[in-house]
């Protein structure tokens, strides 16, 4: 007996870590998918949105997690709210990487992180430990290099500097979303992102380009895999795992999406990072490591003289 509870943990903290390695490893092909799917920003995160609602209403109905929902108005409301923001995220994210690169996009959005530390320090008051301010320092930085500053002011066309602009206001929204997702999913997180998903086809139906997305090909496989993959299975296997891993595993396993996303965009596209945006990807992930890790600044003094 004493030998399977000591056992227990440490099987199901595997199962817990496969689990989150895996959701990293399909998310960081979110922007292959986009681009393959040929459709706009909109058009793409709509049918994100609808065949994420499909998985969702199916795993949630067979789980019967979504019983007395409707009676949680308050859930609801902030459901919808953070919904709002997490679409324009979506938008503006898929945006941004029609215009620059899938590397340079998802190197510019993983600011998000300190972007919810500065809004809750703003709205709720939850006060920043002076180590993390540096540490975001350092992470903005490497998000101004991720862009590769000398294109910027070298030989960047206006399409570009749109695509740089577009992903870091997706950043901010994405910010904004998870602090509010993160107040009110802790008991029911599927709940919320069905809602979100369904936020998401009720503001981008009107808008969305039917003429060209309702035509036969293989569009529609790279559509039902941004919301069957990204959406669904992704989350699926995000809020399974999140609960039973320590803060600093995730945190560490978070920088799997970035890497195969700049990857892909290398094998798939061919695109190369400069020198300056490799030193942008390594501030980024030292910010990020020493907020998440609680890194503090270490400063050697003298020892006294007798």
């Amino acid at each position: 007996m004493s030998t399977v509870a000591a056992t227990a943990p440490s099987a199901d903290s595997r199962t817990a870590l496969i689990q989150l390695l895996i959701a990293e490893l399909l998310i960081g092909s979110v922007g292959v998918f986009v681009h393959e799917s040929g459709q706009d920003a909109i058009t793409a995160v709509l049918f994100r949105c609808v065949f994420g609602v499909v998985f969702l209403l199916a795993w949630g109905w067979a789980r019967g997690l979504f019983r007395g929902l409707l009676g949680e108005r308050a859930l609801i409301r902030s459901a919808v709210f953070s919904g709002v923001l997490l679409v324009l995220n979506w938008v503006a994210l898929f945006a941004g990487m029609q215009r620059s690169s899938i590397g340079v996009a998802t190197m510019v959005y993983h600011f998000f992180p300190f972007v919810v530390l500065g809004l809750a320090a703003a709205f709720y008051g939850e006060r920043s430990r002076a180590a993390d301010i540096g540490w975001t320092a350092i992470a903005f930085v490497g998000v101004l290099c991720s862009a590769d500053p000398f294109k910027l002011l070298r030989s960047a066309d206006s399409g570009y500097l749109i695509g740089v602009g577009l992903t870091f206001v997706a950043a901010v929204l994405c910010g904004a979303s998870l602090l509010l997702s993160r107040r009110i999913s802790r008991e029911r997180p599927f709940a919320v992102v069905l809602i979100q998903c369904l936020v998401g086809v009720v503001m981008l139906a009107p808008f969305a380009d039917y003429a060209k997305v309702m035509l036969p090909g293989a569009h529609w496989f790279w559509l039902a895999g941004l919301g069957l993959i990204h959406s669904g299975v992704c989350y699926v296997l995000f809020y399974s795992s999140y609960p039973r891993l320590q803060v600093a595993t995730i945190a560490v396993l978070a920088f799997i999406y970035p890497v195969v996303a700049l990857l892909l965009d290398y094998a798939v596209y061919g695109h190369t990072l400069a020198p300056v945006q490799s030193l942008g990807v390594a501030l980024i992930v030292l910010g990020t490591l020493g907020v998440n890790l609680k890194w503090r600044w270490r400063l050697r003094t003298q020892p006294a003289r007798a």
